[in-house]
């Protein structure tokens, strides 16, 4: 019997520490702005917080998470966030993020950029979100800042995520592959300039699903270099719809392929399914698909412009071809409610 118990005691002793050695590079640590001397109070601004606990999320193993907490609103100028992480970053956004004023802004082309982070995961938790404060930018000219910018990220997930009032463009995808955006709200009055909700670009495997956007501008826009983007469950309006282009702005070879847009609805918007190029322009569009669509009063519910801003056509345009139309049901706000405006090669 006392060899019995002598046994289970050692055994006590030992099995705390082979879990210990077992959980070795599994733990995930936790990175919470506020201990990077963030405010939340919604009027310092706490861009040097944010920048300094992501690159400490950034530069750890395994996994880590960068949390941004519930309950607080977090006033940003400019932030970066600029891998190449050695960590699996996760993104726990459940607290408000605030643009200043135009008068106080430090942003030029974006106000809070992503770039160079794979495997990046970022939660909205459903009630997290970032506030451009457009309304301080839009009846000014002159460039404007877009919201949100994630350049070469692969492998990217957002989800569960609200952004409001960007001053120009709320989420920009460039040289991406692999990104899923997913339950995003996105929302500007139909009156705000050039307020497209995602732009796409030079990327490649990109879901848009289950979303909700309203915008002054393209509620998608699908520009060069971009392909097999996935479009599904999508609500657009008020906006200019879910468009491919404009092609050939640049005169460069703008190449845009298998583009899907299923089971999306447009309340009305300006436009519905587009696709609209330059001429002059070189390049093609191709293996277009918009299917199972709902129109709810849409001016343009089936567009095609190869003069896209009444440009007096050129010598060249960019092709179109392959282009799919199923399944429309719904309203049209004018008599006239397809238009195929095709150039010479279109």
């Amino acid at each position: 019997m006392q060899g019995f118990l002598t046994f289970i005691l050692i055994l006590s002793f030992i099995l705390p520490c082979l879990c210990t050695r077992l959980n070795v590079g599994t733990t995930n640590a936790i990175y919470n702005v506020m201990q990077y001397g963030a405010h939340g109070d919604g009027k310092t601004d706490d861009s040097q917080a944010f920048i300094n606990a992501f690159n400490s999320a950034c530069k750890a193993t395994g996994m880590s998470t960068l949390v941004i907490p519930a309950g607080k609103t977090f006033m940003v100028s400019k932030v970066i966030f600029s891998g190449r992480c050695n960590a699996k970053v996760r993104i726990q956004l459940e607290g408000q993020i605030v643009a200043p004023s135009k008068a106080n802004s430090k942003a030029q082309s974006y106000w809070f950029t992503i770039e160079y982070v794979n495997g990046l995961t970022i939660d909205g938790n459903g009630q997290g979100g970032l506030d451009g404060d457009g309304s301080t930018w839009w009846e000014s000219g002159g460039e404007r800042p877009g919201a949100l910018l994630f350049h070469s990220c692969n492998d990217l997930s957002v989800s569960n995520l609200r952004i409001t009032n960007s001053p120009s463009s709320h989420v920009s995808i460039n040289m991406c592959n692999r990104t899923t955006f997913s339950h995003v709200s996105i929302n500007s009055p139909a009156t705000s300039p050039n307020t497209d909700g995602f732009d796409i670009s030079f990327s490649t495997d990109i879901r848009i699903e289950n979303s909700n956007i309203k915008s002054g501008d393209d509620c998608i826009a699908v520009n060069g270099g971009s392909n097999f983007i996935n479009v599904t469950g999508v609500t657009c309006g008020p906006g200019h719809g879910i468009s491919v282009g404009s092609l050939g702005k640049k005169r460069t070879n703008d190449q845009v392929s298998d583009v899907h847009v299923r089971n999306c609805t447009f309340k009305e918007t300006q436009n519905g399914a587009r696709i609209k190029t330059v001429p002059g322009g070189s390049g093609y569009a191709r293996h277009i698909t918009y299917d199972q669509i709902i129109l709810v009063n849409v001016k343009n519910s089936i567009i095609i412009d190869q003069y896209y801003n009444d440009i007096i056509p050129q010598a060249g345009d960019v092709s179109v071809s392959d282009v799919t139309y199923r399944g429309f049901t719904g309203t049209s706000a004018n008599d006239l409610a397809i238009q195929l405006n095709c150039g010479s090669s279109g």
